[in-house]
């Protein structure tokens, strides 16, 4: 995996313009049609294929048939292009939370499936450190129908946070696992079965030495890869929460 882009690294100010739509437009270009959703959407579908690495202002403005220097009209370099790229595919119309009468609970976790999907979706997410992340129209509007619907909680507002945050952890942590298990095997060229097969032998005699008795004596299925382990997970984590609203 290639090294971690960080957002906000660009112009922040600009960024938050053209977020918002409050800032300068360009002036009307050579490029009839261009315009920066067009620019955006490009370099998500550049991420998607091949990875955020490849995503440059050159290697955009191929993709779309334009010279390099006319993408720097629309926006100043890649690190705003980035904040960009990330408010879209944000867009809450694609978040699949259920109606707010449907309660906390099935609110959190649909969040947790949608953006495991999100991920999945765009791996190159994973190479992002948000942890300052640039607030545009959809990352508060996603956050605004999150809050309105788990607000019953009950919580003090920085607890209603903490749980969007305790989800977002989880969910990340798990699809970088996932991420990291197809970039092993893609290097590699093993699959994940293949590479367990190979240890089999070893491992098989480490068991029977008697030093491990806890692992010798698991149940065959202990490791049996259908099972979910980010559903059996997520569940705990709700279950963990109905015990704070209900204590509070």
């Amino acid at each position: 995996m290639s090294s971690t882009e960080s957002s906000g690294s660009g112009d922040l100010a600009r960024t938050l313009e053209l977020l918002w739509d409050s800032g300068p437009r360009p002036s009307r270009g050579p490029k009839p049609g261009l315009t920066l959703d067009r620019i955006v959407e490009a370099a998500i579908h550049i991420a998607d294929a091949e990875g955020l690495d490849a995503v440059t202002m050159r290697r955009v403005s191929t993709e779309l048939g334009t010279g390099t220097m006319t993408l720097y009209r629309y926006l100043g370099g890649k690190g705003e292009l980035l904040d960009l790229m990330l408010d879209r595919v944000q867009r809450p119309e694609e978040d699949g939370l259920p109606e707010p009468e449907s309660g906390w609970r099935a609110t959190l976790e649909a969040l947790a499936y949608a953006n495991l999907a999100l991920l999945q979706r765009h791996p190159w997410l994973i190479q992002v450190n948000q942890a300052r992340p640039v607030m545009g129209p959809s990352a508060v509007e996603g956050m605004e129908r999150i809050l309105t619907r788990i607000k019953p909680m009950g919580l003090t507002d920085p607890q209603l946070i903490s749980v969007v945050l305790l989800i977002d952890n989880y969910v990340t942590g798990a699809a970088r696992t996932q991420l990291y298990e197809q970039e092993a095997e893609r290097r590699t060229g093993l699959t994940d079965r293949e590479f367990w097969d190979v240890q089999a032998p070893m491992l098989q005699k480490a068991m029977e030495s008697g030093r491990y008795p806890v692992l010798a004596g698991m149940a065959e299925d202990t490791f049996d890869p259908g099972f979910d382990h980010f559903g059996w997970g997520l569940q705990r984590l709700l279950d963990g929460l109905e015990t704070v609203v209900g204590r509070d």
